[in-house]
């Protein structure tokens, strides 16, 4: 029980790089002497120091460090990227035993750091925690595994399960804080993706304005260059890409990017993680949303229900899944379902 102590320890210190580390993963790391933790750290920022390196950089008493036990909830980087390898500064510093909570899917890694800790002599235990730091860095795991976004798909609907009106219009089916809840959701993913449909008619920001943290990469599917230039996707406020059928340029912090139309679906995401993106949320439109569900490509859905009624309109998709949970938000009710038939 005391290493899953410190390892619940190391996974709530690495919640607090969410949004800011992408692509790389969420690491916690906590440092314990006697079964008194005397460092802890997480990976703040991408490109800034590891969990281990601050870790390790916080404990006071170095000399400490060769008689203590390192808790961190990914395999020690074994490479060197933006920064130096972390397997090399624990050897360094002589720390006698590490424990992991699950094995790095990337294959710069995949092994090699654990491998070179036990070479020079280290006491690795592995597994401890591991669903549940496999689960924290779900979107590592499927862009490494899979080569693509983890996919999030996001709506509000209707009691009677309508996204908008006949007219397009769904302004507002969910209520204030349930819009928080999804400025909260972009500021925490890399990209948010809507359709033109969605784009020309809601007119959306597609912002974190009623949040605090950073805004995501903006994409929307316009075919044929059809969107008007006042809309605010294409203000340039933010990096945005539009996939379209007809060119490649770029304007300022617009890209355009130039898809097939046979599989319009897979080439997005593939282009998506070639630029880096380990997650996009899809918020629209009904139809967009059920191409996803329709190929089985996407890992999350998040679906606000409020307790207005339209009567008619579009509606909403057709989606089945795991329920992870159930909560009311001040009279709507969000559900966050699972794709099963995703590992």
């Amino acid at each position: 029980m005391i290493n899953e102590l410190f390892m619940k320890r190391a996974l709530n210190l690495a919640i607090l790089g969410s949004g800011r580390v992408s692509p790389n993963p969420m690491v916690g790391c906590v440092i314990v002497h006697d079964n008194k933790v005397i460092g802890e750290g997480y990976h703040m920022r991408y490109g800034e120091g590891h969990a281990e390196v601050n870790a390790i950089a916080s404990v006071e008493d170095q000399s400490l460090l060769s008689h203590s036990t390192l808790y961190v909830t990914l395999e020690p980087c074994s490479h060197f990227g933006k920064t130096p390898p972390c397997a090399d500064l624990i050897i360094a510093n002589k720390i006698p035993k590490v424990v992991v909570a699950c094995e790095d899917p990337n294959p710069l890694v995949a092994g090699k750091g654990i491998k070179k800790l036990k070479e020079a002599g280290i006491e690795v235990e592995v597994g401890i925690m591991q669903k549940e730091a496999s689960w924290l860095n779900r979107r590592f795991f499927t862009f490494q595994k899979q080569k693509r976004p983890y996919v999030i798909l996001k709506w509000a609907q209707t009691a009677d399960g309508f996204i908008a009106r006949e007219n397009y219009d769904s302004k507002w089916i969910s209520n204030e804080y349930s819009r928080k809840i999804v400025h909260k959701w972009r500021a925490e993913e890399d990209a948010v993706m809507v359709s033109y449909k969605t784009a020309l008619y809601d007119n959306p920001c597609l912002n974190v304005r009623d949040w605090t943290g950073r805004n995501p990469l903006r994409i929307v599917v316009d075919k044929y260059l059809q969107l008007p230039d006042n809309h605010n996707i294409l203000d340039g406020t933010q990096k945005t890409i539009v996939f379209n059928y007809l060119e490649n340029k770029t304007t300022g912090d617009i890209r355009y990017v130039k898809i097939g139309e046979e599989k319009q679906i897979e080439e997005i995401l593939f282009n998506l993680y070639e630029s880096k993106i380990m997650s996009v949320i899809i918020e629209g439109g009904s139809i967009f949303l059920q191409k996803f569900i329709a190929k089985g490509l996407w890992d999350e859905a998040r679906i606000f229900e409020a307790e207005k009624t339209f009567g008619s309109g579009i509606k909403a998709p057709d989606i089945s899944g795991q329920l992870l949970e159930k909560e009311d938000i001040l009279g709507d009710t969000l559900k966050i379902l699972k794709n099963q038939d995703i590992n």
